[in-house]
């Protein structure tokens, strides 16, 4: 189940807060972990045990260690509880890339394991970890609740795709939180204009991205408005579903924190990343760029620590060897900014420096959407008029009318210009009227959508 789809949105997120709201204030945390176990037992049944055994261990782990945090055996049991975890992650996200990678190596012929990839395993599986670490560093006292904790694991509104949330960011609120109206407000308005990213300007970028892969008449034009159409959708398939999720949270009392804020805008790789996926990138600097020394180094560790960062990065999104350079490439761009050309990029004209962020976050996703490296490198050589393609067809002419408008669009509202626009609107007091009306509009629209069967896909189910 997905939030975009017509089951989420009129049966279980309805029954859901109906029953939440009415539960006595003992039993909140109770509702949400029966609800957000069913919202996962929906997609992933077979796969809702091994969650449970996750949050199951972590809490063990969590109370142990507090409990002989002045020992030597602190650590060793502190290993042993992020091993167990990402031994799971291991397993069903990445024995069969590190089986096909040594059959390839050494020739052998090792049978793969074939097992699905439980849906959010990365996500929740940080969170586990991000909880254990804590304790063992004393940020926080072990949750003596296990269905508290589990509730912070399972909460349904980041279980499949984030933000990561850290359970120091919301333990106050998993003791005790204050539900209002305007909270609500504020939530629904939130979960809205997430939808409306997500349908109205996601699925149609991604429907053209798959009209250029069953295209029978590519051109150069059509490639680069592939790369551009599919930068455009995975950042509004992702931030709309994190809109959704922290304003899902506040309808429920809780305050996750920003995912993305706007990276489009950036005129620096390293700015990028400090909008763009902003809970993982935090998660990697606390948990493993700091532990590895960061910056406070020698010069070559440090370049070590980023690209180990990076590489970690990149597989943490899939498990192949596209996904690890990826990751790679930008720990190389980090790499030349912070050493290398990062003094003239300051002072180059800011127009410059958004072409080249734009440019090389194009370039990096089309990397990141390819299969294999013959495919990116293929889309690469077509994107420069090196694939021996023309350089423009009927076919392209025909997509290019069909989709000026969503790609105009969705340039504008990749920008704070709409934001803007709504604190214009909140000076001279229109807000009130217009905002509720958008709201239906986008709402009913969406609706229409999703009836009709749209193209609906979830790029982040992968990870």
């Amino acid at each position: 189940m997905v939030f975009s789809s017509l089951p989420f949105l009129y049966v279980f997120l309805p029954l859901t807060l109906a029953v939440y709201f009415i539960a006595p204030k003992k039993l909140k945390n109770t509702v949400l972990l029966i609800f957000s176990f069913a919202f996962y037992w929906w997609g992933e049944p077979k796969y809702a045990v091994l969650m449970l055994v996750t949050i199951t261990f972590c809490y063990f782990a969590g109370r142990i260690i507090e409990r002989i945090r002045e020992t030597r055996w602190t650590k060793p049991l502190l290993i042993f509880s992020v091993a167990v975890p990402l031994g799971f992650l291991a397993v069903f996200k990445y024995a069969d890339f590190l089986i096909s990678t040594v059959n390839g190596i050494i020739g052998a012929d090792i049978p793969l394991l074939k097992l699905a990839l439980p849906i959010g395993i990365s996500f929740y599986t940080f969170q586990a970890l991000s909880y254990v670490v804590d304790v063992y560093r004393g940020d926080t006292p072990a949750q003596k609740n296990w269905i508290n904790l589990a509730a912070y694991v399972v909460l349904f509104p980041q279980l499949i795709a984030g933000p990561i949330v850290r359970y120091t960011t919301v333990a106050e609120d998993l003791e005790e939180r204050t539900h209002t109206p305007e909270k609500a407000a504020k939530g629904i308005r939130r979960f809205v204009f997430g939808l409306g990213k997500k349908v109205l300007i996601a699925n149609v970028l991604g429907s053209l991205v798959a009209a250029y892969r069953e295209s029978a008449e590519p051109s150069v034009l059509f490639s680069w408005m592939y790369a551009v159409a599919f930068s455009l959708q995975i950042y509004f398939d992702f931030s709309a579903y994190s809109d959704m999720a922290i304003g899902m949270g506040k309808m429920l009392g809780f305050r996750f924190l920003e995912n993305f804020d706007y990276p489009y805008i950036s005129k620096s790789i390293t700015e990028f990343w400090r909008r763009w996926h902003i809970s993982l990138g935090t998660w990697f600097r606390d948990y493993v760029y700091i532990p590895l020394g960061g910056n406070r180094t020698t010069k070559l560790r440090h370049i070590i620590n980023i690209l180990i960062v990076w590489a970690l990065t990149g597989i943490w999104h899939g498990a192949g060897w596209t996904f690890m350079s990826w990751g790679v490439y930008f720990g190389v761009l980090l790499i030349l900014e912070k050493y290398v050309f990062g003094k003239a990029l300051e002072k180059a004209p800011k127009l410059i420096r958004h072409f080249y962020v734009i440019f090389a976050v194009v370039i990096s996703f089309v990397l990141f959407n390819a299969t294999t490296f013959t495919e990116a490198w293929n889309d690469i050589k077509n994107m420069f008029g090196m694939g021996g393609l023309p350089i423009i067809t009927d076919d392209t002419v025909y997509h290019f009318r069909s989709y000026a408008v969503i790609l105009i669009a969705a340039f504008f509202a990749a920008t704070p210009v709409f934001r803007s626009i709504g604190k214009k609107l909140e000076e001279y007091k229109l807000t009130a009227v217009i905002e509720p009306v958008l709201l239906a509009v986008i709402l009913i629209v969406c609706t229409a959508y999703l009836v009709d069967g749209s193209f609906n896909p979830f790029l982040y189910f992968r990870f």
